[in-house]
């Protein structure tokens, strides 16, 4: 097989979408659809741009998991707007944007593009799943800094930050992730675990930021390699020895919710790129008043057919 697999990361595209496209335009029953077009320019930017032959919208089925909870209660919790017995968490999404999810995965479906997610895990675990399965190249599309743990030049594996804004994607590979951080990609996960992240509610190990954290990285290795050295006193501050030590507890733990997981059972889908129904897609935006949006998409899928 040749090609190359565009992995999107649905939820975190659409939260750009929604707070940086105006919601001046209405859909016929009075909701906003934002969010959903600028989703579609943005598929139709990255189609165009990245040339993909494949094409899956990753989904959070669970975008909490309880496992990870109960491994750092912390994690996400400031995000959580309803808790909800024995089932998925309610996220803190604003009412304009929620409101805007079905028109999305409408939108998807009359586009072709197939919707993955698994329960109990989020879409970090399905991006990681299909990325380390693949056999052609992929490109994930993120603004999550965590995923960086998945570039591999050597797979082919790189990732298209939308950090800074679609009109500044940044391309990370080896090289790239070396040099921003002087650490390698296989490092990234237990880098983020030391460093933190406040958005995810994950407190790091208290006074090492990511010059120390990559510091001991590049000396041993790895978090266990670190532990092992603090543990024995050796190769490192009497100061950074007492953090690492004093956080073993995290430690402990955090790598298992900071790791994504890449063995999911996933559905077998066809990710092939195909050409929308014109018909379809014009009823689709008509339907929403997606305009040019849902066309733009669908003209660069085409091309890519």
């Amino acid at each position: 097989m040749t090609g190359r697999l565009m992995l999107l990361d649905s939820a975190s595209l659409y939260f750009r979408a929604f707070y940086g496209v105006p919601d001046t335009v209405k859909a016929p029953d009075g909701r906003p659809v934002n969010a959903a077009r600028g989703f579609l320019d943005m598929i139709a930017k990255l189609v165009s741009t990245y040339e993909p032959t494949h094409l899956v919208a990753c989904w959070d089925d669970d975008w909490r998991p309880q496992w990870r909870v109960d491994l750092i209660p912390s994690y996400k919790s400031h995000r959580v707007a309803q808790e909800v017995e024995s089932a998925p968490d309610v996220e803190e999404v604003p009412d304009p944007l929620e409101i805007q999810v079905p028109v999305i995965r409408e939108a998807l479906g009359t586009l072709g593009i197939p919707i993955i997610g698994a329960p109990d895990h989020e879409a970090d675990d399905v991006i990681g799943t299909l990325a380390s399965t693949s056999d052609i190249p992929v490109d994930v599309i993120t603004g999550d800094r965590d995923l960086f743990q998945l570039v591999d030049d050597a797979r082919g594996v790189r990732v298209v930050y939308t950090g800074r804004g679609m009109s500044k994607l940044e391309e990370l590979t080896d090289a790239v992730i070396v040099s921003k951080y002087g650490i390698l990609p296989t490092q990234y996960a237990d880098f983020a675990a030391m460093r933190g992240d406040a958005s995810d509610g994950l407190p790091g190990v208290a006074g090492v930021g990511e010059k120390t954290a990559a510091t001991l990285l590049a000396a041993h290795g790895d978090l266990a390699g670190i532990r092992r050295a603090a543990e024995a006193g050796e190769g490192m501050s009497a100061g950074v020895r007492n953090k690492i030590l004093a956080a073993a507890d995290y430690l402990d733990v955090a790598p298992r919710v900071v790791e994504v997981v890449r063995t999911l059972d996933l559905p077998a889908v066809d990710t092939r790129i195909t050409a929308p129904d014109k018909a379809a897609v014009a009823q689709l935006a008509e339907a929403w008043s997606l305009g040019s949006s849902a066309t733009r998409a669908a003209a660069a899928l085409s091309a890519r057919a």
